[in-house]
């Protein structure tokens, strides 16, 4: 006993946080720092997850593709996360008897917040061409969920395996109510993504997004209601499934794909899905691989004890301060350091450790400030 009392400042039992989720989410803010540390620093960056950037029969770099790569299941991941931490957070305000209308105008502020720090702000962090990324994925879909939470379970995540299944229908209608051959500006918010003529970029269309945030909070749903009781078990299935899944549709070659076929029966063909705009076979490997993460995590973390100074929780709990930072140190160092796209894969790495040795101090003394303030503004961050 007075060694566990001289370690509570270091030991924490989580009461609503799901350490394995905080966990998860850390995990892959490492590799989304490997990604964008990649687009500042990397001259041999390569990225072709979409049909309109592949030439088939191209040679594909094998180190250059794997380092980007390993970061698809970043995107999705958070989405997914979003929706699942949302699922909780309202169930909470409503046991504290907080009226749906308040929740509902919550919900609408910090969704329009975050969607605007990607054209306000993380567009001067990508280059300064105005884009629509994650952050207006997540926020967009905040806002959606609104609504979309009065559903019942059921149609929810029916609702999220249609818009998932059907988005490369979708998208085909988008170009065909435009101009045959791309999609109008509404279509590239909602669908597709593409270019908005010279002011900038969609990359991340709200409606196949939406889907990984819809069926987040379905699984937020039935981790709160315990209708799934055991986690490992529950999340090693279900990426079973997924990945699963991932071999027949890839396998088969044709719908899920995107437009963005294999060209033989290597590995990386197998692996090269499209992210922009997602395909179901992104979808389903992506998430394949997140399930089996939070398989790992939930196994991790089942004692229900944590250490609060773990790297992974800290950024896991400080997601967004994280990202609306990290971006613009990346890119600003590479170019006072004359590095701005013209250094390799070992700029890359140091760039990575860095800015995430930077962080981590800031992060962990924001967890701490936000926790204090919990009905502060400070919450939407």
């Amino acid at each position: 006993m007075p060694h566990q009392i001289q370690t509570t400042s270091a030991v924490e039992r989580p009461h609503s946080r799901l350490p394995a989720v905080d966990a998860m989410r850390g995990m892959v803010m490492v590799l989304m720092t490997v990604d964008h540390a990649s687009f500042a620093f990397n001259a041999g960056r390569y990225v072709t997850d979409s049909f309109v950037m592949y030439q088939p029969g191209s040679t594909i770099p094998v180190i250059q593709f794997l380092l980007r790569w390993m970061t698809h299941i970043c995107a999705p991941t958070f989405v997914f996360l979003a929706g699942l931490a949302l699922a909780y957070s309202i169930a909470n305000k409503q046991s504290k008897g907080i009226p749906a209308r308040h929740i509902d105008s919550d919900l609408l502020i910090r969704g329009l917040f975050i969607l605007a720090l990607d054209p306000l702000w993380m567009s001067f962090g990508f280059g300064g061409r105005t884009v629509f990324q994650v952050l207006y994925a997540i926020g967009g879909g905040i806002c959606c969920m609104a609504l979309l939470r009065r559903l019942g379970l059921r149609t929810l995540f029916a609702t999220g395996l249609v818009l998932m299944l059907g988005s490369e229908a979708l998208a085909g209608l988008a170009v065909w109510l435009g101009d045959g051959q791309r999609p109008g500006t509404v279509g590239a918010f909602l669908v597709t993504g593409g270019r908005l003529g010279t002011f900038g970029f969609v990359l991340y269309p709200l409606v196949p997004w939406l889907a990984y945030m819809i069926l987040g909070w379905v699984c937020g749903q039935m981790l709160r209601e315990r209708t799934i009781r055991n986690p490992v078990k529950w999340f090693t299935i279900a990426g079973t499934i997924l990945l699963a899944l991932f071999v027949i549709i890839r396998g088969l070659n044709g719908y899920g794909n995107m437009l963005l076929y294999r060209d033989d029966l290597s590995l990386l063909q197998w692996l090269h899905v499209s992210k922009y705009p997602p395909s179901l076979t992104f979808a389903c490997l992506s998430l394949g691989m997140m399930c089996f993460g939070l398989a790992s995590f939930f196994r991790i973390y089942a004692n229900g004890v944590i250490f609060t100074a773990d790297p992974l929780l800290v950024f896991g709990r400080t997601p967004l301060l994280f990202y609306v930072l990290h971006v613009h140190l990346l890119s600003g160092s590479a170019a006072l350091l004359g590095l701005w796209k013209s250094g390799g894969l070992a700029e890359t790495f140091v760039a990575t450790a860095a800015v995430l040795l930077l962080l981590y101090p800031l992060c962990r003394w924001y967890a701490g400030i936000k926790k204090s303030h919990p009905r502060s503004f400070l919450r939407y961050v």
